[in-house]
């Protein structure tokens, strides 16, 4: 499906211990994946304390969706109809892994509540829509690697469904302390052209 008439808004990436918006650095700072997240979400005065609840992959996500949407001007109290299309390639790897440390030990057997809530990797898109009310469509995707062709294809039929009058989409992905966050939002109105090249160049920015 083509449809030129969707736009790329804005987009935001996380690696390398930067946070960046339409490709401005909004915050810096060395530090394990763990470190880093808490310091983002101190620096960019995030209020939302059930962030330090989240496993690793939720974090990475929300604080990606955090800077995104905060600078879109979208605020809980909108109830926006913003659909979430995400993707990556460990799925929830990095809370498994903690899981099953945790019931491998049979003389110290006790698995976490906390920790299997997020041995799924779509619960990092439930974190986003209960901070901003979102009700809309949202979907989670595996790939080997990041699957622009995908993620327009399936966004673009949300919003040509009128599913969505906007979608917030990309790839998140965290593998011990490796991790990777490119979200963009997809709307009729915007300056970038919504096609797969586009989104392949301004992920790898």
């Amino acid at each position: 499906m083509k449809d030129t008439t969707y736009k790329i808004t804005a987009f935001c990436s996380v690696k390398n211990n930067t946070i960046s918006y339409n490709g401005n650095i909004v915050f810096k700072e060395a530090g394990n994946v763990s470190d880093f997240l808490k310091a983002a979400y101190k620096n960019l005065e995030i209020k939302y304390p059930k962030f330090f609840k989240m496993d690793a992959l939720s974090k990475l996500a929300f604080i990606a969706a955090e800077v995104l949407l905060k600078q879109q001007g979208v605020h809980p109290e909108d109830e926006a109809n913003i659909a979430l299309v995400f993707s990556n390639r460990a799925s929830s790897l990095e809370t498994d892994r903690a899981h099953q440390e945790s019931i491998q030990n049979k003389q110290n057997y006790y698995p976490s509540p906390a920790v299997f809530v997020y041995t799924l990797p779509n619960i990092c898109l439930g974190e986003i829509s209960i901070k901003y009310k979102l009700y809309s469509e949202n979907s989670f995707f595996i790939f080997d690697n990041f699957n622009e062709q995908h993620l327009y294809n399936y966004s673009n039929m949300l919003l040509h469904d009128n599913l969505a009058e906007q979608v917030l989409c990309g790839w998140v992905d965290v593998d011990g302390d490796d991790y990777e966050a490119f979200l963009y939002l997809v709307s009729p109105e915007g300056s970038i052209a919504h096609e797969p090249k586009e989104i392949k160049f301004l992920y790898n920015t």
